[in-house]
């Protein structure tokens, strides 16, 4: 069911809503949630879509704000929307005027009461989120640096301004990657010397997940260009060899362990409604998150130098990855293989074993050849 309001106020949209579900045939609100989603207009259906998307996991009151400040009259003109392949509700606000200068006393009354409050900016969001009016509201607050032009330059600003409950959609989308790397030292925990994170040119989870790794490991991180799509390759570099987990299609990434087979891994780049979804599973403060922006200031102001891996431990690392390759494939024959290398073995011992019998019969003989001819001799001898 689809509502269409005009210059309405926060209290006709509240009845609004209780209309729809009246119509709807449930008059219970069974959503765990609100997510306030702040956009242009634009790109408002994409968002509209990902929230819904995502309330099929999570079912919510969805409030879309397209702000629209100017010198024009105050007005609040809406869209309720209950049914129609909505697992909740969801209200498409425009603001205009002084009146979306001051978006919280139109979102405020309708936050459903006693329930978590989400915040989601798709468009890149406020530098201090925490800051903003409508940030205010939220247990969680939600930007994308990935759609800002300078993603380095916020970062640094919300590293600055950072509350418990600020997240990214650029630290969102590093979860699979982390969640890989971490695995990997758990099942094989080595020495990592240094690592390496390849990504496309200005990607903002590269910078994070370089920043992750060296606030973890206390290890120089190296970030280099690559096609992309997204981070191509993250890299941890040992004595054994370098941990790998290459992506160069954006769908499926090849793990690697020093003295193990390369094997591949699903790891297909993520769409907002399921990087949205995630957000929702947990509202607890990411001190993870905390800690990563911090270094990653850090990192901004480094030197170059104790941000690059040794060119030397890349080549032992190199050497021993060739050794340890060939002691595994040894090792790994299978039994069709093994078989004809033990029949070569016995084969070698049992010529051995008749070439030593064949020695040692020709020395008898010899011994009885002599033997004869003495006493050949001491016969003629005789007569």
């Amino acid at each position: 069911m689809i509502i269409d309001l005009t210059d309405t106020t926060s209290s006709g949209i509240a009845s609004a809503l209780l209309k729809a579900r009246r119509h709807a045939g449930s008059p219970a609100m069974g959503m765990v949630g609100t997510i306030v989603v702040v956009v242009d207009e634009a790109s408002h259906h994409d968002a509209m879509k990902a929230a819904n998307e995502a309330g099929r996991e999570h079912p919510s009151r969805v409030l879309v704000a397209i702000l629209r400040p100017g010198r024009g009259p105050s007005g609040l003109d809406a869209e309720v929307r209950v049914g129609e392949g909505i697992p909740g509700e969801a209200v498409l606000l425009r603001l205009h005027g002084e009146l979306a200068k001051v978006p919280e006393s139109v979102i405020t009354p309708l936050l459903l009461p006693d329930s978590p409050v989400i915040v989601w900016w798709p468009g890149g969001g406020p530098k201090v989120p925490a800051d903003d009016p409508l940030g205010r509201l939220g247990r969680r607050r939600v930007t994308d640096a990935a759609s800002t032009r300078r993603a380095s330059v916020d970062f640094s600003a919300r590293a600055e301004g950072y509350k418990p409950g600020d997240t990214d959609f650029a630290w969102t989308r590093l979860t699979p990657w982390r969640a890989l790397m971490a695995a990997a030292l758990d099942q094989y925990p080595t020495k990592v010397t240094g690592a390496e994170v390849a990504a496309a040119k200005g990607n903002p989870s590269a910078d994070l997940m370089a920043a992750w790794l060296q606030s973890r490991l206390k290890v120089p991180v190296e970030q280099r260009n690559s096609r992309g799509p997204g981070v191509t390759a993250v890299r941890l570099f040992t004595p054994s060899g370098p941990i790998a987990l290459t992506r160069p299609d954006g769908a499926v990434a090849t793990f690697s362990v020093p003295g193990q087979p390369d094997r591949p891994v699903a790891l297909k780049r993520r769409t907002t409604s399921e990087l949205l979804s995630e957000e929702l599973r947990r509202l607890d403060p990411d001190d993870v998150y905390a800690h990563t922006l911090a270094c990653m200031v850090e990192r901004d102001q480094m030197p170059a130098a104790k941000k690059t891996v040794d060119a030397t431990a890349r080549k032992s690392t190199a050497a021993s990855v060739t050794a340890a390759g060939k002691k595994v494939v040894a090792a790994q024959k299978s039994p069709a293989q093994k078989k004809p290398a033990a029949k070569k073995a016995v084969a070698k011992k049992t010529a051995k074993r008749t070439a030593a019998k064949k020695t040692v019969a020709k020395k008898a003989a010899k011994k009885t050849g002599a033997t004869k001819k003495v006493a050949g001799s001491k016969r003629v001898a005789k007569r």
